[in-house]
C-alpha cells in the first residue's frame, strides 16, 4: 500500500493538486444518485429525472439505442467526468463511468448483450473501435473491486485516419460489424466515374460530396467499403431488427434535395427512402421498427417567408431554418407532419401535426406500432396514438432556451420515452436526462 500511494502522497505534501481527470477518471467510478420525480406542470405526468444537477448532460441521438440490453441502464454524455460517458440505473439512480480514455462520436449500445461500442482516437489520429463489457463493469463497480480498463475493454480493430470521417458509427443488428462514414478522398476512390458530385446546398455551406459508408468486422477487424455517393453523408444508422440494412441522410444542415436514403451492407439496394419534392423539408429520420422509419416533414415556415425574412443567420434566428435562401420548403401549402415510411411497401403515412408553430421536429415511435412521439421548437413533447390518431401534449415546460431539443426516443417495449431537458436548470440552458412513462390510461 505504501508504494501505491507514494506519488499522490508526495504531491499532497507538496501542495500540488492532481487534475480531477487523472485522479477520478477510472472506468467504473460510481457517482451518487440524483434521481427525482416531478410532475409535469401542465399535463401532470411523472417526469423521472435521472440527473438533476447542472453538469452538461445529453442523451444519445434518437437514431441509436438509449437503454442497455437488460433495459435497466441508460448511457449518456456528460461533463461530470470530462470526456467520459456515464451510465445511470433507471430505478436506483446510481451512476457509473463506462469509458476511460475518452470516446469520439457516437455511443452505441448492443441490444444483444450488455456491451457498449464506441471509437477512440489514437495519437496517430487513427480510430480504434472499442467495446466495454458492461455486465462485468457494473458488477465490479458495485462490489468495489475495480480493475484496469483492459479487463473490461475489447479492441476490435482500427479505422485508419486515411479513410475515416469522425467517430460516428452504428452497430449492426447481429453485432457482427460497425458502420461509419468515410471522407471525400476515400469515397472518391469508389465513386462511379460518370457520377456528378453535388455542390453544397443551402446557406450553411454543407452537403457537398463525395462521401460514403464503410464497415469494420468486429471479429477480424477487416474494413470493407459499403457505398459511395456524390453528396455528404450523415446520420448513419442500422435497422436494429434486420442485419445489414442501413438508413442514412444527405446532410445539408437543413433542407436537402433528397434527405433520406437506404442501402444494404453489401452496397446493393441504394435508393431514396422517401422520394421528396422540392417543397418538402424532410428531416430527423429514425428507424423505429423492423419495417418502419419515422421522419418529420416540417411545417415551420410562413408561406411568405422568402419575402418577409431576408438573410437571417441560423445563429440569430429564433428557430432553425428561417433563412430565406432555403426557398419555400417547409411551408404548409402541402401536407406536413410526423410521417412514417414502410421500408417494404414504401407507403408513407402522416400520423399527426401540430395546429400551429414549428411543427414536429425530432420524431420517434414505439416498435409495436402503437405510438409516435415528437418535439417541436417550443420543446413540447406530443404523443400520438397511431391507432386512433389522437394527439395530445405529453409534457411541456422544457424551456426554449435549453441547449438542445428534447429528442424523444422510445424504449424497445414502447412503454416510456427518454428526453433531455432544461426544466430543472437555473441557467435555463443546462440539460438533464429524463424518462417519461407512457401514462397507464392511454
Amino acid at each position: 500500500m505504501k508504494n501505491i500511494f507514494k506519488v499522490p502522497l508526495l504531491l499532497f505534501i507538496l501542495g500540488v493538486a492532481l487534475p480531477t481527470s487523472l485522479v477520478f477518471a477510472q472506468i467504473g467510478k460510481r457517482l451518487p444518485s440524483e434521481r427525482k420525480v416531478v410532475q409535469d406542470p401542465i399535463t401532470g405526468v411523472d417526469l423521472i429525472f435521472l440527473t438533476s444537477t447542472p453538469e452538461g448532460d445529453s442523451k444519445i441521438y434518437p437514431t441509436h439505442p438509449q437503454w442497455t440490453s437488460d433495459g435497466e441502464w441508460l448511457v449518456f454524455r456528460s461533463n461530470r467526468i470530462k470526456g467520459e460517458a456515464i451510465a445511470v440505473h433507471e430505478q436506483s439512480g446510481d451512476m457509473v463511468q463506462v469509458t476511460e480514455g475518452g470516446y469520439d462520436g457516437m455511443l452505441t449500445l448492443s441490444q444483444q448483450e450488455m456491451r457498449l461500442y464506441y471509437m477512440r482516437k489514437l495519437s496517430s489520429q487513427d480510430m480504434e473501435v472499442v467495446s466495454v463489457n458492461l455486465q462485468r463493469l457494473f458488477s465490479d463497480s458495485e462490489m468495489g473491486d475495480l480493475k484496469q480498463k483492459d479487463h473490461y475493454e475489447t479492441i476490435h480493430g482500427i479505422v485508419p485516419k486515411a479513410i475515416q470521417n469522425g467517430g460516428d458509427m452504428a452497430l449492426d443488428a447481429d453485432d457482427s460489424r460497425i458502420y461509419f462514414k468515410v471522407n471525400k478522398e476515400a469515397a472518391a476512390n469508389h465513386l462511379p466515374k460518370d457520377a456528378t458530385v453535388a455542390p453544397s446546398f443551402g446557406p450553411r455551406g454543407m452537403g457537398a460530396g463525395p462521401s460514403g459508408i464503410a464497415s469494420l468486422d468486429l471479429k477480424s477487424g477487416e474494413v470493407s467499403h459499403v457505398i459511395s455517393v456524390p453528396f455528404q453523408v450523415g446520420h448513419v444508422q442500422v435497422n436494429p431488427w434486420v442485419p445489414g440494412e442501413l438508413v442514412f441522410c444527405w446532410e445539408t444542415g437543413g433542407k436537402a434535395p433528397q434527405r433520406t436514403w437506404t442501402v444494404m451492407a453489401d452496397g446493393t439496394g441504394l435508393r431514396p427512402l422517401y422520394p421528396e419534392s422540392e417543397y418538402e423539408w424532410v428531416t430527423h429520420e429514425a428507424v423505429i421498427s423492423q419495417d418502419e422509419v419515422a421522419m418529420a416533414i416540417m411545417g415551420h415556415r410562413d408561406v411568405e417567408m422568402d419575402v418577409e425574412v431576408k438573410n437571417v443567420s441560423s445563429s440569430s434566428s429564433t428557430n432553425p431554418g428561417q433563412e430565406a435562401s432555403w426557398g419555400k420548403s417547409g411551408i404548409r401549402e402541402k401536407p406536413t407532419g410526423l410521417a412514417i415510411v414502410n421500408l417494404r411497401t414504401r407507403e408513407m403515412r402522416i400520423e399527426g401535426q401540430t395546429e400551429s408553430g414549428s411543427g414536429l421536429w425530432h420524431v420517434h415511435g414505439s416498435p409495436d406500432g402503437k405510438w409516435a412521439v415528437g418535439d417541436d421548437f417550443s420543446r413540447t413533447i406530443y404523443l400520438i396514438d397511431r391507432h386512433t390518431k389522437e394527439m395530445k401534449i405529453l409534457s411541456t415546460g422544457h424551456k426554449v432556451t435549453a441547449a438542445d431539443h428534447p429528442h424523444p426516443t422510445f424504449n424497445p417495449q414502447g412503454t416510456k420515452i427518454q428526453i433531455q431537458s432544461a426544466m430543472l436548470s437555473e441557467d435555463d440552458r443546462t440539460m438533464n436526462i429524463c424518462v417519461i412513462p407512457i401514462p397507464k390510461n392511454n
